[in-house]
C-alpha cells in the first residue's frame, strides 16, 4: 500500500475515490478485505477509510424509515433499541456475523458492498424492502436494495460511488419476521444456507409475504414462487410443506467446499417449512 486516507466528510471521500490516478479502494471494517488481500498477496495503491465519515454514521428514525449509516457496525445494530423493538431479524442476523470482535468491526455497508452470496444480512434486507442511498461524482441517488446485486460479486455501484445510508421501512402492525442461518457451527461460520421471512398477519392469514435466501445462488434471491403459494393463506402443516417444497424447487445452488447443492436445496426447504410452522397459532 502506498497511501492511506481517513476523510471525515462524504464530499472528501468521494473526491479521493474519483481520482483515477490514486486508484483508491474504499474500506471500512476490512474483515473480509484483509483476509482476501493477504491470501492473494495483493498490494493496493491507496485505501480510503470510511469509518469517520460523518454522513455514514449513526442510526435514526426518519419519517417511516429506520435510517442506518453504512459505517454502522453489526454490534451497534445489535444493541440499538429501535432495531430491537421493530426489526428482530436485523438484531438476530447481527449476532451471527462472526464473533463479537468481527461484529465490532464489520459494517452493514461493507457486508452489502462485498456482495458475497453468503452475506448474512443480504436476505434480511431483501425481505425488509430496504432502500440504499448512494453517492458519487455524479451526486446522490437512491436505489431499491432489490436492484443492487447484478451478479456474482457484481453490484450497481458506479465508479467512485459509495453506499451512504441503508433505509428500512418500519414494519406494519402484526408483522411476522423470522431468520435462520445454517452453518458448520452455530457461530463464526460462513453460511451454507441463510433464510429470511417477513409478512403481515391479519385474521390468521399471511399477506405481503417475502421470503429470501442466500448461499443458494450467485446473488441473494427472493423466493417468489414460495411467496405466491403462501400469500393470503392461513398457515397450517399442509401449507408449510407446500411452501417449503416450492422454495427448494426455485433454486439451483452449487457444490463447493462448504456444502453440496443437494444439501442446500433440501435444507432451504426444511427451514422455510419450519418458519411457516412457527407462525401457526401466533395471533
Amino acid at each position: 500500500m502506498n497511501r492511506a486516507f481517513r476523510p471525515t466528510q462524504l464530499s472528501e471521500a468521494v473526491a479521493i475515490l474519483a481520482d483515477r490516478e490514486l486508484d483508491a479502494t474504499p474500506v471500512a471494517g476490512c474483515t473480509d478485505l484483509m483476509v482476501v488481500d493477504h491470501a492473494q498477496r495483493r498490494q493496493r495503491s491507496a485505501v480510503v477509510s470510511l469509518l469517520k465519515v460523518r454522513e455514514l454514521l449513526g442510526i435514526a428514525e426518519d419519517d417511516d424509515f429506520l435510517d442506518i449509516g453504512a459505517a454502522v457496525t453489526f454490534w451497534q445494530l445489535r444493541k440499538h433499541p429501535s432495531v430491537r423493538a421493530m426489526f428482530p431479524i436485523l438484531e438476530q442476523v447481527s449476532a451471527t456475523v462472526g464473533a463479537w470482535q468481527i461484529q465490532n468491526r464489520a459494517t452493514i455497508g461493507g457486508n452489502i458492498a462485498n456482495a458475497s452470496p453468503a452475506g448474512d444480512s443480504l436476505p434480511v434486507l431483501l425481505v425488509l424492502g430496504a432502500e440504499l442511498v448512494l453517492a458519487g461524482p455524479q451526486g446522490e441517488r437512491r436505489l431499491p436494495y432489490s436492484a443492487f446485486h447484478r451478479g456474482y460479486r457484481q453490484t450497481a455501484l458506479r465508479p467512485g460511488e459509495l453506499i451512504v445510508r441503508v433505509r428500512v421501512p418500519f414494519p406494519r402492525a402484526n408483522a411476522v419476521q423470522a431468520f435462520k442461518k445454517v452453518g458448520t457451527r452455530e457461530a463464526q461460520a460462513i453460511s451454507k444456507v441463510v433464510v429470511a421471512f417477513h409478512a403481515t398477519r391479519l385474521q390468521g392469514r399471511l399477506y405481503s409475504v417475502r421470503l429470501a435466501a442466500g448461499s443458494v445462488a450467485a446473488v441473494p434471491v427472493r423466493l417468489l414462487g414460495a411467496e405466491q403459494v403462501c400469500e393470503g393463506q392461513a398457515p397450517d402443516a399442509e401449507l408449510a410443506e407446500r411452501v417449503g417444497l416450492t422454495a427448494a424447487s426455485e433454486v439451483e445452488p452449487i457444490d463447493d467446499v462448504r456444502s453440496t447443492a443437494a444439501y442446500r436445496r433440501r435444507t432451504l426447504g426444511r427451514v422455510v417449512r419450519r418458519m411457516l410452522l412457527d407462525t401457526i397459532g401466533a395471533d
